[in-house]
């Protein structure tokens, strides 16, 4: 009555209604063999849309149920008319060279009942099966055709599926198959932004899987970059406008509404998931995810978008698709337009169990709404632009918070002109215009406007090209605000930022200030995308994983996020991931050439701040790299070496992959002074050397270090075993005296040879850190107690045994506040700017900054007289 298409399928079909009518939902059929292909193909494309419809009409299939097997069998009968079209012309070879990807709903696995498929259709001219004296090229174009024929080809059976090759580049001008590797070459060197949208839902789905995925797996770095395009997402939504503008009798919501070109309907969701993948896929492959609910639920679960978003726009879109399945259902058309005809609508209504046309347009009204407004959301704030003339821009500059409006004119007009690099393009200049306002305007509202716009002015200065720089700060201006911050209060992280502006990227979201990831998400984080067998790409892609964690915590430091003992905590997990994931891939490509020396493995032992697992962001790695087992073995590999030579260079190995600068930056410092026999001796030892000279030969001050040692790459057996050498080295007994003396007189060399920075140098003052450091060590060894490489529960338990003043806790966690903001936003220990001023203040809870530094001398006080106690007098 409601759908004249699946009534007369059903009087065709009989013997499946009959099934139907019992409640039985049929599996797919093979393809008739008894009949040409082309019948076959169709009759089952028939069959199958019937018994996908009345399924869900039944409820049986749910939305993602029905658009997979409407999907499944689109790929089935693609194949089958690869097959056939290349069996046709070379029936004795093997059908191969050519495959078809799968693009928009059917590369998603998404199809509806009336959906056309847009594939891209590629052949290997090596591979392709072809006729004597015949070009493959040519051959490829005559399979092409032949398959579009069978399944576009229309009889008293129907058809099987309209196909749309207009998806592929230049489709004026390029033929309907595209050679491999010229394909491969227009994507990575001249495809249109718009392009890499249409990918992310691309797969292979027909012919020659192999030759398909190779093709995929070639372009995949033109899809999901790791620089953020804000481009291409500009280029996304210029689409939705053009659609919108096109479409424009759908976008009234009512009577003629279209479902998927509306305003607030399926694009805008499809769109809206799509973006967010382009934003953040590159970095998370966890998130490309190629159907929209699928995408959503990946996008809200990474906090890339809300929980609320998702949970709205997939019920919208399952609304829309619902509806947009009853709409082709009535006469097999490919529709997406509410019928306007008051007795079509309430038939459609009728369809879908809602009873009336007015009952169907009141359930989806809300969800339009919401769709277009979250879709709309998308868009910046407009801004009033910058004038060009030179009487009335300074007075707009002033009017945005520049106190010195000359010297703010004075760059502006050199961007305006053009005089860097970056800025001499019509288009840069054109970007440039676009964020002008809103990024002057957040420099103006800055601590120190007038330093916050010369560190801009610099890193354009340097920088290549700006106008993906612009085109970020255009699509999210509150990193403008953020970077504004920055720029203003953290010499190092401005410094950073300039050697490389993609350093922002990993700032579009909220998600940067949340707490950095435990350990495990972080190796995750750094091993995952790149080749295992490339140690240069695993090394690069460390490097640049580190920079954006340390970067980010940074802003967490300027922007108050995070109290600043996360933040440190943070940086030594950071480090702790990367030594682990440098170790690994270094072992496994030394052992390429070298092998591996039987029984025998590499162990790093982190002492210091790295060992206490709290550093700063300018913190160095102490480092001791030892080996297990015999120190006579020799490796198993091509080139064999002895385990002493073997580990020495191994270690170099590893000691350059973490401290030596590359495009991506530089990683850490290393100290690898604390050694056994420090400078003066090997680079690695073994764990029985290190042993013995923990046991006979180590000084005083390296058994203090040792009380901050732990093991952080290695197995688990080898991890417990120096932790049971440490264990035995520190518990046992020692003069008081002797360790008393050693440890003032290391003091005091340590004042005359690196005296305080400045007179917030909350390290190296009198009473800072190094003093409570001393004082902490001097206790432990002295008492066999409070051993915890953190020095925060070590402290907390000699406290409980009166072997600490009790104040020591917060003396220390204090003085380390100040020690990690500082080293950010006052490197120099000197008082910095009252605007920078106001920020540590509001970061350490203080009320004024003369309370600041009375509760800062009051704290160095404390822990001075706990030093004088411990030593004596004598340090």
């Amino acid at each position: 009555m409601h759908a004249p298409f699946l009534r007369v399928a059903l009087e065709q079909q009989p013997d499946l209604a009959e099934q139907l009518a019992a409640g039985i939902v049929p599996d797919p059929a093979p393809f008739d063999a008894d009949v040409p292909v082309g019948v076959a193909l169709r009759r089952a494309r028939r069959r199958e849309a019937l018994i996908v419809a009345i399924a869900d009409l039944a409820g049986a299939l749910d939305l993602s149920g029905v658009t997979r097997r409407l999907t499944a069998f689109a790929d089935r009968a693609l194949d089958v008319a690869i097959r056939t079209a290349i069996h046709e012309r070379t029936p004795d070879a093997e059908p191969a060279g050519f495959a078809a990807i799968a693009l928009g709903k059917q590369g998603s696995g998404e199809l509806n009942y009336s959906s056309d498929i847009d594939p891209i259709l590629l052949f290997d001219p090596a591979t392709l099966p072809h006729r004597a004296r015949e070009e493959p090229q040519e051959a490829a174009i005559r399979i092409g055709r032949r398959v579009v024929e069978l399944l576009q080809a229309r009889d008293g059976e129907g058809y099987v599926l309209r196909v749309d090759l207009r998806l592929r580049p230049s489709p004026e001008a390029t033929p309907i198959a595209l050679p491999v590797d010229g394909a491969i070459s227009y994507y990575e060197s001249a495809a249109l932004p718009w392009e890499r949208a249409a990918f992310i839902r691309a797969r292979v789905c027909a012919g020659d899987i192999a030759l398909g995925q190779r093709f995929l797996d070639a372009i995949r770095p033109f899809v999901w970059r790791r620089g953020v395009d804000f481009g291409a997402v500009g280029d996304i939504r210029e689409i939705t406008r053009r659609i919108r503008d096109h479409h424009a009798q759908g976008q009234a919501f009512g009577p003629g509404y279209d479902l998927k070109r509306g305003r607030g309907g399926i694009r805008e969701v499809e769109f809206f998931a799509q973006i967010h993948q382009l934003i953040h896929g590159g970095r998370d492959s966890g998130l490309r995810a190629p159907a929209t609910l699928d995408a959503l639920d990946a996008l809200a679960a990474a906090g890339r978008i809300g929980g609320d978003e998702a949970a709205t726009l997939k019920a919208a879109y399952v609304a829309f698709r619902t509806i947009e399945h009853r709409l082709q259902m009535v006469d097999d058309r490919q529709t997406h337009a509410l019928p306007r005809a008051q007795d079509a609508l309430d038939n459609v209504g009728q369809l879908a169990g809602f009873g009336t046309g007015a009952s169907l347009i009141a359930m989806l009204k809300p969800h339009v709404a919401a769709v277009g407004s979250i879709y709309d959301s998308l868009d910046p704030p407009d801004t009033a632009a910058l004038s060009s003339d030179a009487e009335t821009l300074p007075g707009q500059l002033e009017a945005i918070g520049f106190a010195d409006a000359a010297t703010a004119l004075q760059l502006v007009e050199r961007w305006r002109g053009g005089s860097y690099p970056a800025l001499r393009s019509a288009p840069a200049r054109q970007a440039l215009e676009a964020v002008m306002p809103g990024l002057m305007a957040a420099l103006g509202q800055a601590p120190d406007p007038r330093a916050a716009l010369i560190q801009v002015d610099a890193m354009l200065s340097r920088l290549p090209s700006a106008i993906n720089f612009f085109r970020l700060l255009e699509a999210r201006p509150q990193l403008a605000q953020l970077m504004a911050t920055i720029l203003s209060h953290a010499p190092p992280l401005a410094q950073a930022l300039g050697r490389r502006p993609a350093l922002l990227d990993g700032l579009i979201d909220a998600t940067a200030l949340a707490p950095m990831g435990d350990l495990p998400a972080l190796i995750t984080e750094m091993t995952s995308g790149e080749d295992g067998d490339d140690y240069q790409a695993a090394l690069e892609h460390v490097r640049r994983v580190v920079g954006e964690k340390r970067f980010a915590l940074g802003a967490q430091l300027v922007a108050g996020a995070s109290d600043p003992l996360d933040i440190a905590h943070g940086y030594a997990r950071v480090a702790v991931a990367a030594v682990e994931v440098l170790a690994a891939a270094t072992v496994a490509d030394f052992a390429r050439t070298h092998g591996r020396v039987p029984d025998s493995e590499l162990l790093v032992l982190a002492l210091g701040r790295l060992g206490g697992g709290a550093m700063t962001h300018a913190s160095d790695l102490d480092l001791i790299y030892l080996f297990t087992g015999d120190f006579a073995g020799e490796s198993d590999g091509l080139k064999p070496l002895g385990a002493v030579h073997y580990y020495n260079r191994l270690a170099q190995r590893l000691s350059a992959a973490l401290s030596v600068p590359t495009a991506a930056g530089p990683l850490y410092e290393i100290d690898m002074r604390l050694r056994p026999s420090g400078a003066q001796g090997p680079l690695v030892v073994s764990l029985d050397g290190f042993a013995k000279y923990q046991r006979k030969d180590a000084w005083t001050w390296e058994h203090m270090a040792l009380t901050r040692a732990r093991a952080i790459y290695g197995s688990d057996d080898a991890r417990a075993a120096v932790t049971a050498v440490i264990d035995e080295v520190l518990a046992t007994p020692r003069d008081p005296g002797r360790i008393v003396a050693d440890a003032a007189e290391m003091r005091a060399e340590m004042t005359r040879h690196k005296p305080p920075a400045g007179p917030l140098d909350a390290k190296l003052l009198p009473g800072g850190l190094v003093d409570l450091e001393f004082a902490v060590h001097v206790a432990q060894l002295t008492n066999h107690a409070g051993f915890d490489p953190d020095l925060d529960p070590a402290i907390a338990a000699l406290a409980d045994r009166g072997l600490a003043p009790a104040g020591m806790v917060d003396a220390y966690r204090l003085l380390t506040r100040m020690l990690v903001l500082l080293r950010l936003v006052a490197p120099d220990s000197e008082p910095p700017s009252p605007a920078t001023q106001a920020l540590i203040m509001r970061v350490l809870g203080a009320e004024s900054w003369d309370a600041l530094v009375a509760r800062f001398d009051a704290t160095r006080q404390e822990v001075a007289r706990f030093w004088t106690d411990i030593s004596g007098g004598t340090g």
